[in-house]
């Protein structure tokens, strides 16, 4: 039989004798453990026979629950979503200092969630990595679908503060802060988890702390507002730059000419 995508990565409609709260139970219990395998083994070596031994059911009450594997994960990866913070969550004394600070704040937690949280980091990280194509696309719906993460809000926060340009469409910077946000705290992450992938030297905390700064400075550059003295500021940053190239091209043209007047004489 074929069927298409979406009836392969969702489970049909539960059947009477799955609802209540014994089989709710189950199904959480069912979710927890693959979790766990999918954090541990990955999501090619995860086995449902393995998450059903160990649970002490028959493996048709895995299917029963989720369908298959793919409904499975995909389950395991809203749950693991579910589980994290958004980003106007952090403390009120956080927020109060903005929306560039309310990020720091976030990033310089990295560390701290996975080692808290590392099962739902580990199933949220291979959802963004270690899929199909298939189970991706099903993944990129939820997350367009669901702003987990409050991210669109967060825009408007720093849009009503004046922090952040109104002069782009905020859907497209939500957009934006997401695919860039989450591909550096996937950098972080991934560092965290295996030390010395990216460089021999590891995950030191001072270079955490550097390439923190960087990036945010990164993104003030691409959608802060320009006050009135940071404009200045670049104008004169650029024209000391200009002033720079003038008058070194000028020593190039007078070098040029000494040597011309030395092979002349």
């Amino acid at each position: 039989l074929v069927m298409k995508t979406n009836e392969l990565l969702t489970a049909p409609h539960a059947p009477a004798f799955l609802t209540g709260p014994r089989s709710e139970a189950k199904r959480l219990r069912i979710l927890e453990a693959a979790m766990r395998h999918f954090a541990e083994r990955g999501y090619q070596a995860t086995r449902i026979e393995d998450i059903a031994t160990e649970l002490s059911i028959a493996k048709g009450s895995v299917f029963q629950h989720f369908g298959n594997k793919e409904g499975l994960f995909l389950a395991a990866y809203k749950k693991a979503v579910a589980s994290f913070p958004a980003y106007l969550d952090a403390p009120p004394a956080v927020t109060a200092k903005g929306f560039f600070e309310t990020l720091r704040y976030w990033l310089e937690r990295t560390d701290r969630l996975v080692r808290e949280n590392w099962i739902p980091y580990r199933v949220s990280l291979l959802g963004n990595y270690g899929t199909d194509l298939r189970l991706r696309q099903e993944i990129n719906r939820l997350l367009r679908d669901r702003d987990s993460y409050g991210t669109a809000a967060f825009v408007h926060m720093g849009v009503e503060r004046g922090e952040v340009r109104e002069d782009i469409d905020e859907e497209m910077m939500v957009s934006m802060i997401e695919w860039s946000v989450e591909r550096f705290q996937d950098a972080l992450l991934t560092e965290e988890l295996d030390p010395g992938l990216f460089s021999r030297q590891g995950n030191r905390p001072e270079k955490t702390a550097a390439r923190i700064a960087q990036f945010l400075e990164l993104l003030r550059t691409a959608i802060a507002v320009t006050t009135g003295l940071q404009y200045i500021e670049l104008l004169i940053i650029g024209w000391v730059l200009l002033a720079g190239v003038v008058v070194d091209e000028l020593v190039k043209r007078y070098a040029a000419r000494r040597r011309a007047m030395r092979h002349g004489a």
